[in-house]
């Protein structure tokens, strides 16, 4: 990218609080990050949300027609509607106007409309949602992978989330060699169903990944693994209770520590703490998932997202395209030919 400002398509429309918090996010991005930002949507609903902010900078904004509903099966909708600003923010990546998309609207449609915009990166045959989750070491997070884009997978699938992961692990996350382990019920190497057993000899045999053996569901926060595999339903499950784990952590510390004279005190006192245990434990801290293996940058965020969740998403997104995450998986498959065998 060299001295270039990334350029982040936000789907604006995309959302339960759609535009006003996509736009408070996407102008604090603008602001601290120095990205340039295109707000895809509906212009008057943008530029009325944009009044509301007096020191906002001119964003551009690209005209879109409506939006693929979250009730709306992603294909159908996406036909439908071919103008929805999802659509259009990934004409942007393709037509290169943008180097990234965020969007915090229907996540199967964000994953079709990439699919069908962008394409999948050559050598992958499946996109993996790469969710970030926080570890019992301070600065240490892991990344699971695939979160919620494949319900059902085959181990070679696996094994190019294995790839895919260590190298967002490794560029973006700053981990010089990520340690990769499959989610699993077991220890053991002859633990699982035939997906885990089958998937554990082929990352045991890739040279490329550093894999260190499957990952009980009690290893997953350890920090001992940087990278974590495993199918879309699974990951989607594990995705929604820890952050239901992390809201409930943090709403007992509310509750709890300002109860009595005591409680007031000690709050007062602990408030830097308690902002840094926030940090770790809200899922809004993160952003939402980046979208592996397709032709483009493409951030997923929460429907729920509010501002800071859309100014996380927007870091992601510019953290991507800086390190080249695109051409670094790439390059992988570029030296590492598929195993045709377990594409039958």
């Amino acid at each position: 990218m060299g001295s270039t400002l990334a350029r982040i398509a936000i789907d604006a429309m995309g959302g339960d609080h759609a535009p006003g918090e996509i736009v408070a996010g996407a102008l604090r991005a603008r602001e601290e990050l120095g990205v340039e930002i295109l707000l895809v949507g509906d212009p008057q609903q943008i530029e009325e949300a944009l009044a509301k902010h007096t020191h906002s900078h001119q964003l551009e904004i690209v005209p879109a027609e409506g939006v693929v509903a979250m009730n709306e099966e992603p294909l159908v909708g996406l036909r439908r509607k071919p103008k929805a600003s999802i659509n259009v923010a990934m004409d942007l990546v393709k037509r290169k106007r943008a180097d990234a998309v965020v969007s915090a609207g229907h996540s199967g449609a964000a994953m079709a409309a990439a699919l069908l915009r962008l394409g999948r990166l050559r050598g992958i045959d499946r996109p993996a949602i790469g969710a970030v989750f926080p570890t019992l070491i301070a600065g240490k997070p892991v990344l699971v992978l695939d979160v919620g884009a494949n319900v059902d997978c085959r181990p070679h699938f696996l094994e190019q989330f294995a790839t895919m992961g260590s190298v967002y692990s490794q560029y973006v996350l700053g981990i010089p060699e990520p340690k990769v382990g499959l989610l699993n019920i077991g220890e053991e190497s002859c633990k699982g169903n035939e997906l885990a057993l089958r998937t554990y000899q082929l990352l045991q045999d890739n040279p490329h990944i550093s894999f260190i053996g499957n990952a009980e569901g009690r290893d997953v926060l350890s920090g001992r693994y940087d990278v974590i595999v495993c199918d879309g339903f699974v990951g989607n499950v594990l995705l929604k209770f820890a952050e239901a784990v992390g809201e409930v952590a943090l709403n007992i510390l509310r509750e709890e520590l300002p109860l009595g004279l005591h409680g007031q005190i000690g709050t007062a006192i602990l408030k830097p703490n308690l902002r840094r245990i926030k940090q770790r434990l809200d899922h809004a801290e993160h952003g939402g998932g980046l979208l592996l293996g397709v032709a483009g940058i493409c951030i997923i965020g929460h429907g729920s997202s509010q501002a800071p969740t859309v100014f996380n998403a927007i870091r992601l997104a510019k953290e991507a395209v800086d390190n080249q995450v695109l051409e670094r998986i790439a390059s992988q498959y570029q030296e590492t030919p598929q195993q045709s065998e377990e594409k039958v």
